[in-house]
């Protein structure tokens, strides 16, 4: 396998970032495929920003700017703001539904409309897809299972080298029975979203 691929991830804490890296990582690995993942911000409380790379064929987890072949957001506004790590023509999957940061929820600043937020992505990305990650999250049977939903999705895509059912079969050896099956179902609304 010779594939070399860097998948930047943001959102905020509480949604599940980092367990949908961790799990991104188990299943390449599964498939026998090099991975290196990590933080590249210390862990955020319920609400502040998290970031962590995904390196596919690459021994080292930083991603710099201009480097990242993906970027998952799984909140709008943290999408935007990682848009300088990816690469001219690299591939943006982001959430369409935000979690607002605190600055937004006293007032003191605002999100930028959503129309505004996919007109930056549009203009840098050489292909995009959003979703309703929450919602889909939701319909699967708890909120946090949105980010599995991304997942699904980015398999989807075929942009990396694991396929839908192969993140199924790590989903159903890392998790209680109950969680696996609402994951399951949340890979699967991920892959119908963008097909």
């Amino acid at each position: 396998m010779d594939t070399k691929l860097r998948i930047f991830m943001t959102g905020v804490g509480g949604q599940g970032t980092l367990t949908a890296t961790n799990l991104l990582a188990q299943a390449v690995l599964d498939c026998g495929i090099d991975v290196t993942a990590g933080e590249i911000h210390g862990m955020a409380q319920r609400g502040g920003v998290v970031e962590s790379a995904l390196l596919i064929g690459l021994a080292s987890p930083k991603i710099g700017h201009g480097e990242a072949d993906v970027i998952l957001g799984f909140e709008p506004l943290e999408t935007l703001r990682a848009l300088p790590y990816l690469k001219p023509g690299g591939i943006v999957l982001s959430s369409t539904e935000y979690i607002p940061p605190l600055a937004v929820c006293t007032g003191k600043a605002e999100n930028p409309p959503l129309e505004i937020i996919k007109e930056k992505i549009d203009a840098c990305a050489g292909k995009a897809y959003y979703l309703p990650c929450q919602s889909l999250g939701l319909e699967a049977g708890a909120v946090q299972s949105g980010n599995i939903a991304m997942l699904g999705a980015l398999c989807a895509t075929g942009c990396i080298p694991l396929k839908p059912e192969e993140l199924a079969e790590t989903i159903k050896s890392a998790m209680k029975p109950k969680i696996a099956d609402i994951n399951l179902k949340a890979l699967e609304l991920g892959v119908k979203a963008i097909s």
